[in-house]
């Protein structure tokens, strides 16, 4: 159901299975990092209904500040999350869960007042309020991933303009009319 290897890039289509799994990681994460984490959402394509993704579920975490960072590497390590450091300001810091050639779960972890915060779940919202764009955004993740199915850097860099398309359109709405 989730896993993929590392650098892959394997779209399957969607599963309400994967809202299930959110919820039960959610639960353990929430109940690991106790009031440090202030929001926990599903973020990511398999947030979406109906988007077909990689069989990686992504985790969206906000706390307060980023000094509230460092307290959380331990009990996210011992739920299995490696801590794979600051990935610039449109990822924050970065786990991954899952072995080389079985990653699972992928968390994101961001201050709450942080512009990707709010950015991952604009852009998750504004896929599930317009199946339209939805739709297009699976047909160019198909192509990309046909393209590009051993080159994930390369993929995810395919889908940028796409993404800040969208984020300019959720932000101001009548701009996509």
């Amino acid at each position: 159901m989730l896993g993929l290897p590392r650098g892959a890039v394997q779209l399957v289509p969607y599963t309400p299975m994967w809202a299930t799994l959110f919820q039960s990681e959610r639960a353990r994460v929430q109940d690991a990092l106790g009031v440090d984490a202030l929001d926990i959402q599903h973020i990511g394509s398999t947030a979406v209904p109906g988007l077909a993704a990689k069989p990686i579920l992504d985790l969206g975490i906000a706390v307060a500040a980023e000094a509230v960072v460092a307290a959380c590497v331990p009990p996210l390590t011992a739920l299995g999350y490696m801590y794979r450091g600051y990935r610039g300001s449109d990822q924050g810091h970065f786990f991954d869960q899952g072995s080389e050639q079985h990653l699972t779960h992928y968390l994101h972890m961001l201050s709450i007042g942080d512009p990707a915060w709010s950015n991952y779940l604009r852009f998750r919202d504004y896929l599930i309020t317009h199946p339209a764009v939805r739709d297009a955004y699976m047909q160019l993740k198909q192509d990309l991933a046909a393209q590009y199915a051993d080159n994930r850097a390369a993929y995810t860099a395919a889908k940028a303009a796409f993404v800040q398309r969208i984020l300019a359109a959720a932000a101001y709405p009548h701009a996509a009319e």
